[in-house]
């Protein structure tokens, strides 16, 4: 598109289209929150253990990894916006499950049957949304959108957590669980009040088995070099980093002597972190480039990790972590971006699940080694662990084409589209 024509464009905010899904996201988003803060907090209640945090993450994280390998089958194949509003239901009934039965006591192995359900259905979601903002503006948007999306969804966090805290202390964490199931409620009906642009379809290709879709996906993302190597240094760091939230929490309320309103307040101001990332990597990537972007950014998250174990007070770790999560945003959008870029439309759904089910296949068992390690060596000895290694992924994006990689995709390689306009609101 013309600089001329890119001028005279409505800002995107302004998109009634693009501001309902937004809005309805927020919304979601904000009740995730509760649920990041409240599973955790109740299988710590009834057991005491961090450990079992951790396994409840595996399991859970296991079943998205799973569900990543055909969820971008169904998004390439399928109506996303009706696989989205599915997903948002089946997550509300299930979610809604665990207060009533909390009702009768703790029952912690009703979280080990909904929760890794949710998360399946969740990566479905995920990987359906991703390629929505695909059918939602143009192409040269696309960092913007994900950027205020972001924005947004890290600023409803901030508040989320915070009101959890408060609620789990008066009411307990069934009833920050019962918040979250209703917030799906309103992200259907957000979804439900709009209609995305075609999916743009390769006339060529022919339909073949679930798996061989999948690989096709996986296929394209190897071939790509900068890809290839994001997929490979994602998977170290996710297995460092998927049981952070767990230890985190772990430290406050057991080292720190934190409550549950305590870990909320945390969590919730870190989150403006979230936000800082998102509102600042746009213009980060315009002016430094992918590479510097990407690759400072995990350099500082490697850092943070390492000193929130050091931390001995709330302060510190909130600090840290928000840090932490401002460079996990700015890393996060920017690879996001770039497969959304040069990845074309009939396939974006496959290499995007192909990337988070290669990317996070380890997670589940980080998740289970540093949750153990922390309740067995100390927060501090597995945090500056987990630390050095992101750093070692930083060094090891200097050593790839990731360093190389500029600012935008080159527009000239083969198999890259623009995305016309969004869609309309109905």
């Amino acid at each position: 598109m013309s600089r001329s024509a890119a001028a005279g464009r409505a800002p995107l905010w302004r998109d009634r289209t693009f501001g309902t899904y937004w809005v309805a996201q927020s919304l979601s988003a904000a009740g995730d929150s509760f649920a990041y803060l409240a599973v955790p907090l109740l299988v710590l209640q009834a057991t005491g253990s961090v450990a079992q945090m951790g396994v409840l993450t595996a399991v859970a994280g296991a079943a998205s990894v799973v569900a990543g390998v055909f969820g971008g089958v169904l998004v390439d194949r399928y109506d996303r916006r009706t696989l989205m509003i599915v997903a948002d239901l089946t997550r509300l009934l299930l979610y809604a499950l665990v207060p009533l039965a909390w009702l009768a006591g703790p029952q912690v192995w009703l979280l080990f049957v909904v929760l890794p359900i949710c998360e399946a259905a969740g990566m479905v979601f995920q990987v359906a949304a991703v390629t929505a903002v695909r059918n939602l503006v143009d192409s040269d948007r696309i960092t913007e959108a994900n950027g205020r999306l972001q924005a947004t969804y890290a600023a409803a966090a901030v508040l989320g957590p915070l009101l959890a805290g408060v609620v789990a202390a008066r009411f307990g964490p069934a009833t920050a669980i019962a918040v979250n199931a209703a917030s799906f409620a309103l992200s259907a009906a957000g979804l439900w009040l709009i209609r995305l642009r075609p999916v743009q379809v390769d006339d060529g290709v022919v339909r073949q088995r679930p798996l061989a879709e999948f690989l096709a996906g996986a296929r394209f993302l190897w071939r790509q070099p900068v890809l290839r190597a994001l997929t490979v240094l994602l998977s170290v760091f996710i297995f460092l980093t998927y049981g952070f939230t767990d230890v985190l929490i772990y430290h406050v309320t057991h080292d720190l002597g934190g409550s549950e309103g305590t870990v909320g307040t945390v969590l919730g101001l870190a989150a403006l972190g979230t936000v800082a990332g998102a509102l600042l990597v746009a213009p980060l990537r315009r002016r430094r480039g992918f590479g510097v972007t990407w690759i400072g950014a995990h350099t500082v998250c490697g850092l943070a990790v390492a000193g929130v174990g050091l931390a001995t007070s709330v302060p510190a770790v909130t600090a840290l972590t928000a840090v932490y999560l401002c460079c996990l945003s700015v890393g996060g959008i920017c690879s996001m971006s770039l497969r959304q870029e040069i990845t074309p439309d009939h396939l974006l759904g496959r290499v995007t699940s192909a990337f988070w089910s290669t990317h996070y296949a380890l997670g589940p068992a980080g998740a289970v080694v540093l949750t153990w390690a922390a309740g067995r060596y100390g927060v501090p000895a597995v945090t500056l662990t987990a630390g050095a290694g992101c750093l070692l992924v930083a060094v090891g994006g200097l050593c790839t084409p990731i360093r190389r990689a500029g600012a935008e995709p080159a527009a000239g390689q083969p198999g890259l589209r623009a995305a016309p306009a969004g869609g309309t609101v109905g």
